[in-house]
C-alpha cells in the first residue's frame, strides 16, 4: 500500500509542478491552471502526510 500510495502522490505532484509550468502557455485560463496546479501540488503532499498516517495503524 505505501508504494502505491507513494506512486501515486509522485505523479500528482510531478503532474501539478508540469500544470504550473505550462499554465503561461494557455492563453485565457492561466489562472485556472496555475491554481489547479498548486491544488495538485497540495494533495499529493496531504497524501502522505495525513492519509498514510492513518493507514498505517
Amino acid at each position: 500500500m505505501n508504494g502505491f500510495a507513494f506512486v501515486v502522490s509522485l505523479a500528482i505532484f510531478v503532474g501539478g509542478l508540469v500544470l504550473m509550468g505550462y499554465a503561461f502557455y494557455m492563453p485565457g485560463y492561466e489562472l485556472i491552471a496555475f491554481i489547479g496546479g498548486i491544488l495538485a501540488v497540495s494533495f499529493a503532499v496531504a497524501i502522505p502526510v495525513h492519509v498514510l498516517k492513518r493507514v498505517d495503524r
